[in-house]
């Protein structure tokens, strides 16, 4: 666990802070070549298309994949489509000490294969254009229900999250985290 913090400050200290989603390699001495990609500041519709860009810039076999989160949230079809691709490639989920994961961030958090959650996470009913329900949820997302039960992130999330008002916010505890298969 030591390794894999030490490993996320060398990242993050490696990757621009203005970029919304950054995909970059960086070589460690003891693990050695590393895919990093960190999804910062509002998840917004471009994202998926600078995370896949960002994918095909670095092909190639690396010792470790890990995305690192430190977003307020923002579009949930633009979280769940990046989250598939993340899956599909391998990546391990992490959220810094001094990073935050909130709203549909969760989606990305819950793509990752291993998952460890130093900063906070906090879980609220998503905003959907047009109004508050989830059947105006944009097809191309699919059904984050669904999508949660694919990460293998327990079905009581989705429901929980549900009971959240947009508007207001509850951080999630250890607790919480391990009940939702989050950390």
């Amino acid at each position: 666990m030591y390794r894999l913090l030490t490993l996320a400050l060398l990242i993050s200290l490696s990757l621009a802070a203005q970029a919304q989603v950054e995909v970059t390699a960086v070589q460690h001495a003891r693990i050695g070549q590393v895919l990093a990609v960190k999804v910062s500041e509002d998840i917004a519709p471009g994202d998926y298309e600078a995370l896949i860009k960002g994918l095909r810039t670095h092909p190639g076999k690396f010792a470790r994949k890990i995305l690192l989160l430190d977003s307020i949230g923002g579009s949930v079809a633009e979280a769940v489509r990046m989250g598939r691709v993340l899956r599909e490639f391998g990546f391990d989920a992490l959220v810094p000490r001094d990073g935050i994961c909130q709203g549909s961030c969760i989606y990305l958090l819950a793509a990752g294969n291993q998952k460890l959650v130093r900063g906070p996470v906090g879980l609220h009913r998503p905003y959907y254009p047009g109004g508050d329900s989830a059947r105006d949820l944009s097809p191309s997302a699919g059904n984050p229900l669904h999508y949660l039960r694919d990460m293998g992130v327990a079905p009581s999330l989705a429901q929980d999250m549900q009971q959240i008002a947009p508007q207001r916010m509850r951080e999630l505890s250890k607790d919480d985290l391990t009940r939702y298969r989050l950390n």
